[in-house]
């Protein structure tokens, strides 16, 4: 048996033979252009040969050079030679027949002789008879490759006309195959439709061939038949499948509005309170509760419950494992369904004194990690199907990842916090601490000088324990401007401009911003660094530098750069006595490192000092230069 031609197999076929007709009548056109076009050619060239033998006996009659008559014979016969073999490549060739093999021989001959003659000295007579006599051979030539030529034309002709007659042949072909194998079928199919819109269920559809067409009817007759047989009950199916999709749509929505609750929840007991709530709701029950577990599921606290009586909520506030069905035995546990007896005297006991005769453990896992269990409370002997034990494990896996990102964002601010505190104790470690060790030293001294009733060092050592006060309360002034620094905007021009404002009201130094560029706006917490790292490089420059003018130089593309420069005395970076120089930047690198920046310093003495923050590129930028600054 043959397997049935599909419509497409059809379509196919039809349009495969079409389109092998035309290229191979367009590869014969083709054929034809590329022998007219050598043909042209070499009627071009042969002509050429009437206008060399002129010119030639034209040269011999002027009595020109021997030399200048070798080269036009040369080029005479370098013609007869590309006549001869022809050149694909322009293209130049010869449409070879009898009569025009029959003409360049007499040409090559007559050639042959009158290349001897011409050539000969002293210069025959008769050269005009001579030329004349051989142009009407090369005319003989000439005549025979267009006589050839113009048979081939008539072959063009013939094959464009034949293009024609195809294109109009292959317009009806298609035509009447798109009728035939598409239209017709087509046209049936739509007017059986119509038919069953019109109530006619006996409607059947007959289509030749086992094409698309024909299983598209026979699928249309099998509904037609099915739509027949099932029109008696078709509206309790109706009524079936839209309180199927009544029931998951109000699934969904029960879905998103507990996920958008838990999404929101501020804390554990507002999470817990609020999901035993939706989930009582969502349930139909008649309450619920929610009870956290320890790691090792030995007890089951209470974290809140919903029109649960407060008899069960005091005696069960915390329920050791084993001592009540509640409380999965093993973390894979599923969804489970407990009934509850009357006058129960067990582990549900008190269960069956406030009514309830069915409890549901839901457990809350995140992976394979318990967290949680929620119950659910019935009054009346209750079972669950497949659809709501999908719905409550939704729920409490949605339960477990709120949970679980409470307890991710409580880790990360008590590591926040940590990572701030660290700093701080650093920050005052390398700054005010030392500052009161020089004090603790210099107030030993002063006992000393009053000992000894020195006035002069007494004096010396008052004038340093102030300048150390003077230090310490300047180092508190900065800590805490640095603390206070915050980034509400994405540009972090306004946040320069302030630090800058702040160091000039502080130092009465003038300073100056530079901004070049614009590059991907930085993150709030990065930019929060960067601006530490640019105040502890200013406090440097007001502590050591002895500058007059200090400048902020920013760059944003195509990575951002930060630069702060002074004209003050200058280090020597490597010099080891630089003790608290070398503690600032050691704030600034580990502040960089944070960030993945990098910093470094440039300095001598006597040159000034430029310390650098370079940030990762984080982007593209724009080419846009803009340059602002603030005295």
């Amino acid at each position: 048996m043959k397997p049935p031609r599909t419509l497409s197999a059809k379509l196919v076929a039809t349009g495969t033979s079409l389109l092998v007709l035309a290229l191979a009548s367009i590869s014969l056109t083709l054929w034809v252009t590329w022998n007219l076009q050598g043909g042209a050619a070499a009627v071009n060239e042969a002509g050429r040969l009437r206008m060399q033998t002129y010119k030639m006996a034209l040269a011999l009659a002027s009595g020109d050079e021997r030399a200048e008559l070798q080269a036009l014979a040369r080029g005479f016969d370098e013609s007869l030679a590309l006549l001869k073999a022809g050149d694909p490549s322009r293209p130049l060739f010869v449409p070879w027949s009898g009569d025009s093999r029959e003409r360049f021989e007499e040409v090559r001959l007559h050639w042959d002789a009158l290349r001897s003659r011409w050539l000969a000295q002293p210069a025959p007579q008769g050269l005009r008879d001579d030329a004349d006599a051989f142009a009407l051979r090369v005319d003989g030539l000439v005549a025979a490759i267009e006589a050839q030529i113009a048979q081939w034309t008539a072959i063009l002709h013939l094959f464009q006309l034949a293009l024609v007659a195809l294109a109009i042949g292959s317009a009806v072909v298609m035509f009447y195959a798109g009728y035939l194998f598409v239209l017709s079928p087509l046209a049936r199919i739509k007017r059986g439709l119509a038919e069953v819109q019109a109530g006619d269920l006996a409607t059947r559809i007959e289509v030749a061939g086992r094409d698309e067409f024909g299983e598209l009817a026979a699928g249309f007759n099998e509904m037609a038949r099915t739509l027949q047989s099932l029109y008696a009950g078709l509206e309790e199916k109706v009524r079936e499948k839209t309180l199927r999709l009544e029931r998951e749509r109000q699934r969904l929505a029960d879905l998103y509005e507990a996920t958008a609750f838990v999404a929101d929840a501020p804390s554990l007991e507002a999470l817990a309170q609020g999901f035993a709530r939706h989930v009582r709701r969502i349930a139909r029950a008649d309450a619920s509760a929610v009870r956290w577990c320890d790691e090792g599921r030995q007890r089951y606290l209470m974290l809140a419950h919903d029109r649960l009586p407060d008899a069960i909520a005091a005696a069960e506030g915390c329920v050791e494992a084993g001592t009540c069905q509640c409380g999965p035995a093993a973390a894979d546990a599923a969804t489970r369904v407990f009934p509850v007896r009357v006058a129960q005297e067990d582990g549900m006991a008190n269960c069956s004194r406030a009514g309830f005769r069915s409890v549901v453990s839901v457990p809350v896992r995140l992976h394979d990690r318990m967290l949680a269990e929620v119950n659910l409370f019935f009054r009346e002997p209750t079972d669950l199907d497949e659809e709501e034990r999908e719905l409550l494990d939704a729920l409490a896996s949605h339960l477990a990842s709120a949970m679980e990102g409470l307890r991710a964002a409580a880790m990360e601010r008590e590591a926040a916090v940590a990572q701030e505190r660290s700093l701080l104790a650093r920050e005052l470690h390398d700054s005010i601490a030392q500052s009161l060790a020089f004090m603790k030293i210099q107030v030993q001294l002063l006992r000393q000088a009053v000992q000894r009733a020195d006035a002069p060092a007494m004096q010396r050592t008052l004038a340093e324990l102030e300048a150390g006060v003077r230090e310490s309360y300047a180092d508190v002034r900065e800590l805490l401007l640095h603390f206070r620094t915050r980034t509400t905007e994405e540009d972090i021009q306004a946040a320069l401009r302030t630090t800058l404002r702040k160091f000039e009201h502080q130092t009465g130094l003038a300073a100056r911003l530079t901004v070049e560029g614009h590059g991907v706006p930085l993150a709030a917490d990065v930019q929060v660094q960067v601006l530490h790292i640019l105040q502890e490089a200013l406090s440097n420059v007001r502590k050591h530098a002895g500058a007059s003018h200090v400048e902020l130089r920013v760059s944003a593309a195509p990575a951002w750069r930060f630069e702060v420069r002074d004209d003050g005395a200058g280090f020597d970076p490597a010099d080891p006595a630089r003790g608290e120089t070398h503690v600032g930047l050691r704030i600034m690198q580990e502040r960089a490192q944070r960030i993945g920046a990098r910093v470094s310093v440039a300095s001598a003495p006597g040159t000034g000092c430029t310390v650098a923050l370079e940030l990762p590129a984080t982007g593209p930028v724009r080419a846009q230069t803009a340059e602002a600054a603030a005295a």
